[in-house]
């Protein structure tokens, strides 16, 4: 058995931990072990945070734009993906905590904490039409897990 669901949430502060409790939900439900799940929910929230700070303006009308969440665990694994439609990046090559903000600075080090939570992360940026975060981490689950792999 597997379980996936997507989100679309505006681009406010305040969706970002009604991701994270969705995930840790569906998590502890499924029977992830805790320490996977803070794992990926953090790696979740950092993604999520950048989607909302640079994720595209507002619409015609003032609203923020949105952006998408999806989540899919599958026996042995979760994979994350955020995507956006703001003006994109250019992603630097190799690991991204190459050329991190300083540990002083307020922002600037979500893609680094993310490559360092997560097994395998890609990102990926359209010019224009935004950008595209996915990750993932193999699951370790509790003893008797509804998912586990059997």
């Amino acid at each position: 058995m597997s379980i996936w669901w997507s989100l679309h949430l505006r681009r406010e502060a305040a969706s970002v931990p009604l991701a994270r409790r969705l995930l840790l939900g569906t998590m502890e439900t499924a029977g992830v072990d805790p320490d996977i799940s803070y794992d990926l929910s953090v790696a979740l929230t950092e993604a999520c945070a950048n989607a909302v700070e640079h994720g595209g303006g507002a619409d015609a009308h003032g609203a923020s734009g949105g952006y998408r969440v999806t989540a899919y665990l599958d026996g042995e694994k979760c994979r994350i993906e955020v995507a956006d439609s703001g003006p994109g990046f250019v992603p630097r090559r190799g690991s991204l905590c190459g050329h991190t903000a300083p540990s002083s600075a307020e922002s600037g080090r979500g893609l680094c904490l993310i490559e360092q939570l997560a097994d395998h992360v890609h990102v990926r940026s359209r010019p224009g039409r935004g950008a595209v975060v996915s990750f993932d981490k193999i699951l370790k689950w509790r003893e008797g897990a509804l998912l586990g792999v059997s």
